[in-house]
């Protein structure tokens, strides 16, 4: 007998489901990645009876810990599933198989994955097995969409989601004057920055901001993932010289990238202090960011964290490469001696934004400012 595979209503104790299960994807943030964080909720006669959520790389995923912990209660189940179950071999066997195999009657799937190995291919499958499987409706997916958004990016474009972080005044300056404190943000501000690290695979500066501000780029004052996020240098020219913290690879691993235009001593500097280097086309000013971004989202970069200064995120915005700012507005005027935060040719960018999401953090505004379509 063959399922049916529809966009349909789903009952009230489905909705809940489909909503503890995206509560579930956020909880292996850190850990899931490049794979997506699934959550899987596993429900009989309207009740929860297991959950799961996806492992580390290799480990199970969310529908297969789900079944696990149900056991016999599975057969004839509905599994509740923020993204479509997964069809192929990778690192762990399909899950199409193990919801199958188990005896789940009905599927409801959050998102479809656009992973294109997966593709649809997963809905088929459950389908074509005699599982009903049934497609949330719209109302009920933005919160999984905006969870997953990473790593939907990703498999549709194969470039990392790429969020720019600014801390600025209230005059929009990115750094204090002569005689100013350290820091512009506060220490909840700062906090939260560093957990945008770690929900990050990589963290990149341009060669200006590493050579005035000499920055380590590594998780401390958040829950570090493992392994860390690799810290990513923009240099063109090599201008940068191998040494400092940036460079103690023992802490987070450092990628360079670079074009021809960089003198090959820099070039065999990064590597012997244990930095990889990446060659890519230049741009005629700098980096090919195109090119750099394609790169890393080719060895499983995500979302990608850009802490870089005015220029890199100038030429970011410009070739509207950035999907996501997070902006963290102090309460303070630091005045004309201080850098401005975008540079005027960046304003000139013709691209609309929406806010996303905005919350106080201390004395400091974090606002979330989205791409508009």
């Amino acid at each position: 007998m063959r399922g049916e595979t529809s966009v349909g209503e789903v009952s009230q104790s489905e909705a809940r489901a489909l909503e503890r299960a995206t509560e579930l994807g956020e909880t292996a943030r850190l850990l899931a990645p490049p794979n997506p964080w699934v959550g899987c909720v596993l429900l009989r006669d309207d009740s929860v009876v297991a959950e799961g959520v996806t492992g580390r790389p290799g480990e199970a995923h969310a529908e297969v810990e789900a079944l696990r912990a149900a056991g016999d209660q599975a057969r004839g189940a509905t599994a509740v599933v923020t993204l479509e179950p997964c069809a192929h071999t990778g690192r762990t066997p399909p899950c199409v198989g193990a919801l199958v195999e188990a005896g789940v009657a009905r599927v409801v799937v959050g998102l479809s994955d656009p992973d294109p190995l997966v593709a649809g291919r997963g809905l088929d499958e459950l389908a074509g097995a005699g599982v009903d499987v049934v497609r949330a409706p719209h109302t009920l997916v933005g919160p999984i969409e905006r969870s997953l958004a990473p790593y939907l990016h990703h498999r549709r474009t194969g470039r990392p989601f790429v969020v720019a972080k600014i801390a600025a005044s209230l005059d929009g300056r990115i750094a204090p004057g002569a005689g100013s404190p350290t820091w512009v943000s506060g220490p909840m501000a700062r906090a939260d920055g560093h957990r945008l690290r770690a929900a990050s695979q990589a963290v990149m500066v341009g060669a200006g901001t590493a050579l005035a501000d000499r920055p380590r780029l590594t998780v401390r004052d958040a829950p570090a993932p493992e392994p860390p996020p690799v810290r990513v240098l923009v240099d063109a020219r090599g201008r940068v010289p191998a040494d400092g913290d940036l460079f103690e690879v023992e802490e987070a691993p450092t990628l360079v990238i670079t074009t021809e235009d960089a003198a090959p001593g820099a070039l065999d500097a990064w590597r012997a202090a244990g930095a990889k280097v990446a060659v890519v086309p230049s741009s005629g000013a700098g980096v090919d960011l195109r090119a750099a971004l394609e790169r890393l989202g080719g060895e499983g970069v995500v979302q990608l964290l850009v802490e870089g200064g005015p220029t890199l995120l100038e030429s970011l915005l410009g070739a509207t490469l950035v999907d996501r700012l997070v902006v963290y507005l102090a309460p303070r005027f630091l005045g004309t001696d201080a850098p401005p935060a975008f540079p005027p040719r960046a304003l000139d960018v013709d691209r609309d934004w929406r806010v996303g999401a905005a919350q106080g953090l201390g004395d400091d505004v974090r606002i979330e400012f989205e791409r508009a379509s």
